[in-house]
């Protein structure tokens, strides 16, 4: 019988044409409620999400017959995995398919706060040449500190290895990974070595606000941060008093620990603006995974996925 996958979230619209190829019934309702949501999902074997919907254990007791949970990315913070699995339903998702993405949008972060790009440009257009003013730091004579070493940490570090600058990387659950060009530590080295600091670790329980005032004072020297991971590792007010301190020399981020900000309270919609007046960061709005080619590639790394799951041959196999 023809399996039925159900579609809540914005995808390429290559989506639906992929899983007909491989002989799944694709039902694409990227505004459904939640009610509606919870009123016909126990229809389907297939779930397919982006960022928007909650996989919690209300909607997975109301999925019945659902047999895969689809994440076209890479997180996984919005599924409660654990439940998920205690039901037997597979989870996929598709790293694969903006990795390369997110490791180029590092890389400009990163080059960047290095040089003052940003501040530069604006003072420019507002009629001041100040040279002195903008002189950057060079790649090439830091040390940069990676924690996480997943498919986003390895696609950044393929990119530092151009620079030919020092690459350390800490991962509390791979071992034997280090080469010639990247140096397996512990975190005490990274605390101790490190110039640059950039993120690659999920959200999760353990992960949440990790990345506080007393992790960054660990570090011997004052360091640049870069995040393109999770917002919420990394608390905004911590931050503030880091970059107040100068243990934290300048920033990077593509996420925000609250990045609604019509849901602010005044004292959150307090920090931003603090945060937003700095000259030392460089922002964007959590885009580094997101771009035209890595929209369409994460449709196809995950039904790649789904067809395997289901041991359904691609028509590159049959042919």
């Amino acid at each position: 019988m023809q399996k039925k996958f159900l579609i809540v979230d914005d995808m390429h619209q290559s989506i639906c044409g992929l899983l007909s190829k491989i002989g799944i019934d694709a039902n694409y309702q990227p505004n459904i409620s939640r009610e509606e949501l919870l009123s016909i999902i126990g229809d389907y074997e297939g779930l397919l999400i982006r960022s928007k919907t909650d996989v919690d254990q209300e909607l997975i007791d109301a999925a019945t017959k659902l047999e895969v949970i689809g994440r076209a990315g890479a997180g996984l913070d919005k599924i409660d995995v654990q439940y998920v699995e205690s039901k037997g339903i597979e989870i996929l998702n598709a790293p694969e398919g903006n990795r390369d993405a997110l490791a180029e949008h590092a890389m400009g972060l990163l080059l960047s706060m290095l040089n003052n790009i940003i501040k530069a440009d604006t003072e420019v257009r507002n009629w001041i040449w100040d040279r002195e003013g903008n002189r950057g730091d060079e790649l090439s004579d830091k040390t940069i500190g990676i924690v996480g070493y997943g498919y986003m940490g390895q696609a950044f570090v393929q990119r530092l290895r151009a620079f030919d600058c020092r690459v350390l990387v800490y991962d509390k659950y791979k071992k034997g990974f280090g080469t010639k060009n990247v140096e397996e530590v512990s975190l005490a080295k990274l605390y101790d070595k490190a110039d640059i600091l950039s993120l690659h670790v999920p959200l999760n329980e353990e992960t949440l606000a990790w990345v506080n005032k007393d992790f960054i004072q660990n570090f011997r020297k004052d360091i640049y941060l870069l995040n393109t991971a999770r917002g919420e590792i990394l608390p905004t007010k911590d931050l503030l008093e880091l970059l107040d301190s100068g243990k934290v020399k300048g920033a990077a981020l593509d996420v925000l620990d609250k990045e609604k900000f019509d849901k602010l309270t005044e004292e959150e919609r307090d920090q931003f603006t603090d945060l937003f007046s700095r000259k030392n960061i460089v922002f964007s709005p959590h885009v580094g995974g997101w771009t035209f080619s890595s929209y369409k590639r994460i449709n196809e790394v995950l039904v790649g996925k789904i067809a395997s799951h289901y041991h359904i041959m691609s028509e590159a196999d049959r042919s």
